[in-house]
């Protein structure tokens, strides 16, 4: 059964308060690591929030790229920290926190929308529609946590990503992050006092229930490769494909997620190789990248705000 005073914070990059570009998202460089660093700072002070009005747990998913991305270091003590990925009944999650309700911190938009840095799962998916609709990664994670009563209460992101999530679940609390105008004017002290109550709000407020989308699911994934690409993967996995589009059919969100999750990162043997320590070794990659930065970078945060 969830515990209604235990909240789960999944945690991206892009539309955190420390990614203004592309390359902050991505992995072993200097704009990465000072991305992390602030990444840190949201997730930090939200948690800390969190506690202050009453919140007995908070677990934390790092869900971007290598899965480590928070600075353990940084962060209260109190808060469980979920880094890299494992196997479990989630794709990559491991073991589900007892969670009653989600906060998403530091996402983005939808691949084939225009908001800051949208993207699906992967750049290489230029649009994910599954039955009819555009999908983003708050659906597609929102829907693997439904199954175990964890309802999603909070979003925050860019302006476009946020509309984007209310459309989806009417109700939902959100707090954007403008990134339109020079970084140098943005106030990030100002923006996470903003960030902290909106957030302690919604969990104090929501009555908002799990999303569980109802099957059988249809999905088309279009990629930016065109048809080229579309071919592969549907020799790959068996597919259907038509010009640069991938039809998946399937009766549950657990199966057509899997399936997405293959198409999008592995091989059939890489999946074979999965329980003999692959996970491990991609792990300890992600690992070692962030102590390294860590270890020696002078970045110590904003100088604005």
């Amino acid at each position: 059964m969830a515990d209604t005073n235990h909240v789960l914070i999944i945690a991206d990059i892009e539309g955190s308060s420390g990614c203004w570009e592309k390359k902050a998202a991505e992995f072993f460089n200097k704009k990465w690591h000072a991305a992390c660093v602030d990444m840190t700072g949201d997730v930090n002070a939200v948690s800390k929030a969190l506690f202050d009005a009453g919140v007995s747990r908070v677990s934390v998913k790092d869900f971007h790229r290598t899965g480590y991305n928070l600075i353990a270091e940084n962060m209260d003590s109190r808060i469980d920290l979920i880094s890299g990925y494992k196997e479990g009944k989630i794709p990559g999650f491991g073991k589900i926190p007892d969670a009653a309700m989600a906060i998403f911190l530091g996402m983005h938009a939808a691949s084939g929308t225009n908001g800051f840095l949208a993207h699906t799962l992967t750049s290489r998916i230029a649009k994910l529609t599954i039955n009819g609709k555009i999908w983003s990664e708050f659906e597609l994670f929102s829907a693997s946590l439904g199954p175990f009563g964890i309802c999603p209460v909070f979003f925050s992101g860019c302006p476009e990503a946020c509309r984007q999530a209310q459309e989806v679940m009417s109700g939902i609390a959100a707090f954007p992050i403008d990134k339109s105008d020079s970084r140098d004017k943005f106030h990030v002290r100002k923006w996470r006092e903003g960030l902290c109550r909106k957030a302690v709000e919604a969990v104090h407020n929501s009555t908002l229930p799990p999303f569980l989308p109802l099957g059988p699911f249809t999905a088309m994934v279009d990629f930016r490769d065109g048809k080229k690409a579309a071919r592969l993967i549907s020799k790959r996995w068996g597919f259907g494909f038509k010009g640069a589009s991938l039809q998946i059919k399937a009766d549950s969100f657990a199966e057509l997620y899997m399936d997405l999750i293959r198409i999008c990162y592995l091989t059939p043997m890489v999946e074979k190789m999965l329980p003999a320590g692959l996970l491990s070794i991609y792990n300890l990659i992600g690992w070692s990248g962030l102590k390294f930065y860590s270890s020696t970078s002078e970045y110590d945060g904003h100088k604005h705000g």
